[in-house]
C-alpha cells in the first residue's frame, strides 16, 4: 500500500500482532490495546474498541479498516484472513438482476446506521478475537500431541538401547565364567 502512496497506519489488540508490527512500523501504530487473556473478553469490552475505531472513522482519521486474524479451519490448520472492516463491503451477489426496491426505514436509515456500524465492528472483531483464540488452542493441542509422540519415540529407542546394553554385560560376564571354568 505504501509503494501505492498511501499511509498505513495500526490499530493493534493483542500481545502478539503489536510486538512484530512495533519491530518494522513503531511510528505507524496509532493505539495499542493489550486485553490480557483474550480468552475471556467480554462483548462490552470490544465493543469499547468497536465505538472508538468508528468514531476515528467518522472523524477522517483513515479511509479503509481492515482486519487481518487467523481463521480457525481445523485443529491442524488455521488461515490467515483479511477482512475489510469499514467502510463495510456489500456484495451483491444474492440479488436477482435488475431487481431494486423502495424501503421506508423507521427510525431513519442513518439513525439505524449509526448504531449498526458500532456493533458490528465490535462483533467482527469479537469473532476475530474468538477465531485467533480457537487457532492459537488447535496450535497448542497439535505441538503437544507432536511433543508427546516425540517423546514416546525416545523412550523405546532408549528403553532397546538400554535393554542391549544390558543384554551385552550379562553376555560378557557369562563369556567370564565359562572361560574361567574351563581354565580349571
Amino acid at each position: 500500500m505504501r509503494a501505492a502512496g498511501k499511509t498505513v497506519k495500526f490499530y493493534t489488540i493483542g500481545k502478539k500482532g503489536k510486538d512484530q508490527l512495533a519491530r518494522t512500523y513503531r511510528n505507524d501504530i496509532v493505539r495499542e490495546v493489550e486485553p490480557g487473556d483474550l480468552g475471556k473478553l467480554t462483548f462490552a469490552q470490544v465493543q469499547e474498541w468497536g465505538e472508538d475505531l468508528t468514531a476515528r472513522f467518522e472523524a477522517g482519521d483513515f479511509d479503509v479498516a481492515h482486519l487481518f486474524f487467523n481463521k480457525f479451519v481445523s485443529v491442524l490448520t488455521q488461515e490467515p484472513t483479511e477482512l475489510q472492516l469499514m467502510p463495510v463491503a456489500l456484495s451483491n451477489d444474492n440479488a436477482p438482476a435488475g431487481a431494486s426496491a423502495s424501503v421506508e426505514y423507521e427510525p431513519d436509515e442513518e439513525e439505524i446506521l449509526a448504531d449498526l456500524l458500532p456493533r458490528n465492528v465490535a462483533v467482527q472483531l469479537l469473532r476475530a478475537q474468538r477465531e485467533n483464540a480457537a487457532s492459537e488452542q488447535g496450535s497448542k493441542m497439535t505441538a503437544m500431541d507432536n511433543a508427546t509422540r516425540n517423546a514416546g519415540d525416545m523412550i523405546n529407542k532408549l528403553t532397546i538401547q538400554y535393554n542391549r546394553t544390558r543384554q551385552a554385560a550379562i553376555t560378557t560376564e557369562l563369556v567370564e565364567i565359562i572361560s574361567g571354568a574351563e581354565a580349571l
